[in-house]
């Protein structure tokens, strides 16, 4: 019965391009050539991943606006932001999610004027020689071979962020301290199923939690936001 209904289902390209969905991302965006660029983004970024496919369309429109909305790339490989795939067990069907990503913050931080530096980075094992906690100083060696230090185990990770009038934050936090907060906050982490951005780059997905932690606490970002 279920496969009935999949195979019934118009693909995404088929139902974006539908006079309904067309009207909506125009009245949107009141622009005919972003409408139209907007529709063939969404269409790529959807036909690159299959569990996107599955979700309600209306779901994976509303979520793309979003991202527009802020001036961000759906395109994966940009890691601006992402339309992430989520089971709706009340009503029982797939939608479709915004979530920010590394870049995107790092965007719209930029776009505000206020930073001098900003920056977020792994730290490898036997560079880190302290972090001071109270100054938010690190002291770090790094690898000088760039693919040696690619190759190089995670211990870590720094972010820190200079603002044009010198106010300075900065913060460090073990690996170990970062897969306690990816198997807190993701349910599909914790199950180890494959799906999850976490167990796909867990370095994007660190980097994004760094910048948040730093930011949302402590910084500023585009108003666009």
């Amino acid at each position: 019965m279920n496969n009935q209904i999949a195979k019934q289902k118009p693909s995404f390209r088929t139902a974006i391009t539908t006079d309904k969905f067309q009207r909506a991302i125009n009245n949107t965006l009141q622009d005919p050539n972003r409408a139209r660029r907007f529709t063939s983004a969404i269409i790529s970024a959807v036909s690159a991943n299959p569990a996107l496919q599955e979700c309600e369309a209306g779901t994976i429109v509303s979520a793309a606006l979003l991202g527009e909305s802020l001036n961000l790339s759906p395109s994966p490989q940009l890691g601006q932001y992402y339309l992430v795939p989520f089971n709706d067990n009340k009503n029982h069907c797939k939608k479709a999610q915004f979530q920010l990503g590394y870049k995107g913050y790092i965007q719209l931080a930029i776009r505000s004027g206020y930073y001098k530096k900003l920056n977020v980075l792994a730290i490898k094992k036997c560079e880190l020689v302290k972090f001071d906690p109270l100054e938010e100083e690190i002291e770090v060696q790094l690898i000088d071979d760039e693919e040696q230090r690619e190759q190089a185990e995670t211990i870590g990770y720094y972010a820190m962020f200079e603002y044009q009038n010198g106010f300075k934050k900065a913060i460090y936090w073990s690996k170990s301290k970062m897969e306690q907060h990816a198997l807190k906050y993701s349910q599909g982490y914790k199950a180890r199923k494959g799906y999850t951005f976490w167990e796909k780059d867990f370095d994007g997905m660190a980097y994004k939690t760094m910048l948040r932690q730093l930011i949302s606490k402590w910084g500023i970002m585009s108003i666009e936001m």
